[in-house]
């Protein structure tokens, strides 16, 4: 394979990398100006010249994928028997300089129901690179008709699962999971499922903080401790935004994410996983229904497609969730 089926490879597999180009080449060297290769975490496609010099690059280049770096870096090499060198020498007498650009993985979203808000929201997120799975268990909201304008850069993943948390067990460790069915039933379900993996990036919920209260005692019954819990955002959104029209209640999850996933690019960890919703259980606009953060606005009870009905207990959940789901509802 070589370097540009690597960068395929890896992109397919959501795997890190780092692409390696030899940039400079002045006098004698074992490659020419333009040669790639590709470094993942223990292997190596194609090549840029071999010994010291690629050794030395490939060494580097793990070194930027431990820590988690996105910046590019450029080493030079002087190819003379005088230069101490860690890999052997290299004696063909030119110099040459290399440009090591870490690749970052594709993020993972996952919007579980496509009614009004979760269609507008798969509209937005459609247009950002990024992978995008669309999950419902109604077949008529991810049918290739009514997803057909979802175009842009992400790739998209369309689910019809009966039986959603199937898929959202199968999405890679780090993902960021957006649960807005039409059943809150189905709803419960996705939380547990998600408390059940703890690995994911970010799960958030939408509703109201009386929802959340209510989800948060079934939660429990179910054997989930308050830190677990915690790691759940209801409300979604940012601050500030109280509209609750499906279109208003996207940007506003949408501009949440975007600010995730700058912040879990922005950071450095040997993981590569930043958990980002620990801290959110104070914040969030309540779309569909509640208060906003540090406002004042209509209780949940005014809010029609909300519902004040409880969530029932998590196996009655999974019985009423297993039942064909009925047509087309607004948001909760």
């Amino acid at each position: 394979m070589d370097w540009l089926g690597a960068l395929m490879h890896l992109r397919a597999g959501g795997l890190p990398g780092v692409l390696v180009t030899l940039t400079e080449v002045r006098g004698h060297a074992p490659r020419e100006a333009g040669a790639k290769m590709v470094v993942g975490a223990d292997t190596t496609w194609d090549s840029i010249g071999g010994g010291n010099l690629e050794a030395t690059a490939v060494e580097r280049a793990r070194e930027l994928l431990a820590s988690g770096a996105h910046a590019p870096e450029r080493l030079t090499f002087a190819l003379n028997e005088h230069v101490p060198n860690r890999h052997g020498n290299q004696c063909c007498g030119g110099e040459v300089a290399v440009l090591l650009e870490p690749l970052r993985t594709r993020s993972t979203i996952a919007v579980f129901g496509v009614g009004h808000v979760g269609f507008e929201l798969g509209r937005i997120l459609a247009r950002l690179p990024v992978v995008l799975h669309l999950v419902d268990s109604r077949a008529d909201q991810v049918s290739p008709e009514r997803l057909a304008e979802l175009t842009g850069p992400a790739e998209v993943q369309v689910h019809h699962a009966p039986a959603p948390e199937v898929v959202l067990r199968t999405l890679p460790s780090g993902a960021y999971v957006l649960v807005m069915t039409h059943d809150h039933a189905e709803d419960l379900i996705l939380c547990d499922a998600a408390l059940n993996r703890g690995d994911l990036a970010y799960t958030g919920l939408i509703g109201s903080r009386a929802k959340w209260a209510r989800f948060r005692r079934r939660l429990h019954e179910a054997g989930h401790d308050d830190a677990a819990i915690a790691t759940i955002t209801c409300p979604i959104g940012v601050e500030g935004i109280t509209g609750k029209a499906p279109a208003v209640i996207a940007v506003s999850v949408a501009a949440e994410l975007v600010q995730l996933l700058e912040r879990a690019h922005s950071s450095v960890g040997a993981s590569g996983t930043a958990r980002v919703g620990d801290a959110a259980q104070t914040g969030g606009t309540p779309h569909a229904g509640g208060t906003a953060r540090g406002h004042v606005g209509p209780s949940a009870s005014a809010v029609p497609f909300c519902g004040e009905h409880h969530p029932p207990p998590l196996a009655a959940a999974r019985a009423r969730s297993r039942h064909a789901s009925g047509p087309a509802a607004p948001q909760t």
